[in-house]
């Protein structure tokens, strides 16, 4: 994290406008009158503390493995690779340690964990990583602050709006989940205390609704953006079109898994946005799209639309398959009209 970032954080967690570490010693004296001062404003100092005047701030070097991860931030641990923390891993190694404190709070009755992540999930993995990757000294650094889940949720989400690497689906399901938990399912008390507009945040919690069996249909979770979003989140609205969304999104998931297995590109975010939302617009007549590909990736046969009255099916030219090859092609698709409710028996 920048410095920049960090004084941002630091300055969140500041109930007064100044801190003091108690714990550091005091410099080296360099005469009896330097000694008498340094000793007078150490006693000062501790005096303020006490009297609440001041906050002592606490700094603990951690064993990652003894951390757990906060289930209310919106990040997701699991999604974070070698690649995403490359940065702040390069960046770890070479100041010879982590810089930046995360802020954790202590958890009560896990034998396994003695604090859990608030803010920094990133360092808290990149160190795990490092300690797993010929670096077993590294230590996590952490400042302890003492949160309730609501103020917790706050902090987090304040961090993670200066990452671009939280996606808006991650952080809309972390909203849903905080407006129920922490607010009560109150959307103006939420947004009031976020100090976002309530209409944005409507959004937010209406795109968390989306179905994972929706979202699979993309080739990641972070393809999913708030803005057009929303008006798939819409159309689900209405249950049979959200039964044909669903039934589309089933194809694309399996053509984006051919794609990947044969070293393809997935289809961009837009265009599986439009075939969701295609297949949302004419629900009745509209088979959901199958397309069968040659290992080569050109399509061989493929679904045109399926209805009462029958099913057409296209074969396309130009795509070398063989005879064989399109007579499994065309079981294949039998099989998946069968699976949609949509087979010739109905």
């Amino acid at each position: 994290m920048a410095r920049k970032q960090s004084d941002y954080l630091a300055a969140l967690l500041a109930d007064e406008s100044a801190e003091i570490d108690t714990d550091a010693p005091p410099a080296p004296p360099t005469s009896e009158r330097t000694r008498g001062t340094t000793l007078l404003n150490r006693e000062t100092a501790l005096a303020r503390v006490t009297s609440g005047e001041v906050r002592q701030v606490t700094q603990l070097l951690l064993d990652p493995v003894r951390v757990r991860i906060w289930p209310g931030n919106a990040r997701s641990y699991q999604h974070l690779t070698e690649e995403g923390c490359r940065e702040l891993i390069d960046s770890i190694i070479a100041e010879g340690g982590q810089k930046v404190p995360a802020v954790v709070r202590r958890v009560n009755g896990d034998p396994t964990h003695d604090f859990e992540v608030i803010a920094g999930t990133r360092r808290h993995w990149s160190i795990s990583w490092l300690r797993a990757h010929s670096y077993p000294e590294m230590q996590f650094v952490a400042q302890v602050a003492n949160l309730d889940d609501e103020a917790a949720f706050r902090l987090a989400d304040l961090e993670n709006r200066a990452r671009k690497d939280v996606s808006d689906l991650e952080r809309a399901r972390n909203y849903a989940e905080a407006l129920k938990a922490h607010y009560g399912n109150h959307l103006t008390r939420m947004a009031d205390r976020l100090k976002v507009s309530k209409g944005w945040l409507s959004k937010m919690v209406k795109v968390a609704q989306i179905p994972d069996a929706v979202i699979t249909a993309f080739a990641s979770p972070s393809d999913v953006q708030l803005k057009p979003a929303y008006a798939l989140a819409q159309a689900l609205n209405d249950k049979v079109a959200a039964k044909a969304i669903q039934g589309a999104a089933r194809d694309l998931a399996r053509e984006q898994a051919a794609r990947r297995d044969r070293g393809a590109p997935p289809y961009p975010a837009g265009d599986v946005l439009r075939r969701l939302l295609e297949a949302s617009n004419d629900p009745t007549d509209a088979a959901p799209p199958f397309t069968w590909t040659t290992p080569s990736g050109r399509p061989g046969l493929s679904i045109q639309s399926s209805n009462r009255q029958g099913v057409t099916i296209r074969l396309h030219a130009g795509s070398g398959a063989g005879n064989d090859e399109l007579v499994n092609a065309l079981r294949q698709a039998l099989v998946h009209l069968e699976a949609e409710g949509r087979g010739l028996q109905r």
